[in-house]
């Protein structure tokens, strides 16, 4: 008698890290062992993804109905579509308690957060000396419930807590780099990460690099396929039962600091060499910019270590010179890109 197929259900499956994840998946070692489902918005990306051997379900995470009932027939749920729709996240909740009480196993949930969670006011006016480890759970629970991501953070550790799932919570911190391989080349996948080309979309628009106040905030970064590696450690884990889950499950993504001054200087640099601002310095946003553009994250202290994370076996490469190496070509594909519309 053939052994069961573990059930594997993805979200986020065509984004910017969705899909880098799901790339190894597909060429994981023991991928005979496993079914993925991945959850996407269109009939058009799912018939992509089947042509890879992948089972689809289509829907939004407003469809909190579906969500649960994909949920209830997964024993391991990556999810990294929105880390921010209480309702979409509650519902996949509720459907790994359903898979609990159906088996009476409790099924994995490796969840997408962020180290936004851990943003303070500074507004690019100071450097913090707080840094957080993902060692220490306690300085999460020390958080305000009104931290950015925190309501659902907080569910998904109740679930462990509550004992239907074990639970495992992944922080990266700003992601960089250029994605590869055969679900980008198929056209269905995003290329970009969100908060550099956010900084540098909005340049663009304002025809200078721009800064939030004098840029001493300090962020961490971690490249996408470093991130991407991260999911696979923590998945191979969980099917294990061999990490730390729940309220030590927090694992952080991080490979070096920089400060958000010498970013806004390489796309000012950029700016400059293409022709599009008359000097190669960033200048700062107004009040009124910070509020229009949806700025004050990237002002933020978000200092973070990932020593749980590096403790599973992960092993980040790329440092904070492949960052900041990464900002120019960035800007380039960007500027292509505005050129085109």
């Amino acid at each position: 008698m053939s052994t069961p197929k573990i059930q594997v259900l993805i979200t986020g499956a065509t984004g910017y890290v969705g899909g880098t994840v799901l790339q190894l998946l597909l060429s994981h070692p023991k991928r005979d062992t496993f079914e993925i489902t991945a959850y996407v918005r269109s009939e058009e990306k799912a018939k992509v993804l089947r042509t890879f051997g992948v089972k689809t379900a289509i829907g939004s995470f407003d469809e909190t109905d579906k969500l649960t009932d994909l949920a209830s027939k997964a024993d391991v749920v990556i999810n990294i579509a929105d880390a921010d729709h209480f309702a979409g996240n509650k519902a996949l909740l509720n459907g790994l308690k359903k898979r609990y009480e159906s088996t009476n196993k409790a099924p994995a949930f490796i969840h997408t957060s962020g180290t936004g969670v851990l943003n303070d006011d500074a507004l690019g006016d100071r450097i913090s000396d707080m840094i957080y480890y993902d060692s220490k759970p306690e300085q999460l629970e020390a958080l305000p419930d009104t931290q950015i991501h925190r309501n659902v953070d907080l569910e998904v550790i109740a679930a462990d807590k509550a004992g239907y799932a074990r639970t495992y919570i992944v922080f990266p911190g700003t992601i960089y780099g250029t994605v590869s391989g055969k679900l980008v080349d198929s056209g269905i996948t995003n290329h970009h990460s969100v908060q550099v080309p956010g900084l540098i979309k909005a340049s663009l628009h304002r025809g200078n690099a721009a800064v939030v106040g004098a840029g001493k905030n300090v962020w961490p970064h971690v490249e996408i396929n470093d991130v991407a590696q991260l999911f696979v450690i923590i998945f191979d884990a969980a099917l294990a039962d061999s990490a730390p889950h729940g309220r030590e499950g927090i694992y952080f993504a991080e490979n070096g600091e920089y400060q958000l001054i010498d970013v806004s200087r390489e796309v000012a640099k950029a700016f400059y060499d293409l022709g599009i601002q008359k000097g190669p310095e960033p200048t700062p946003l107004t009040e009124a910019e910070v509020t229009a553009y949806g700025a004050q994250p990237l002002g933020a202290n978000c200092r973070a270590r990932g020593e749980r994370s590096r403790a599973l076996g992960w092993k980040p490469t790329k440092t904070t010179e492949d960052f900041i190496a990464s900002i120019r070509p960035e800007v380039e594909a960007i500027v292509a890109q505005f050129a085109q519309k």
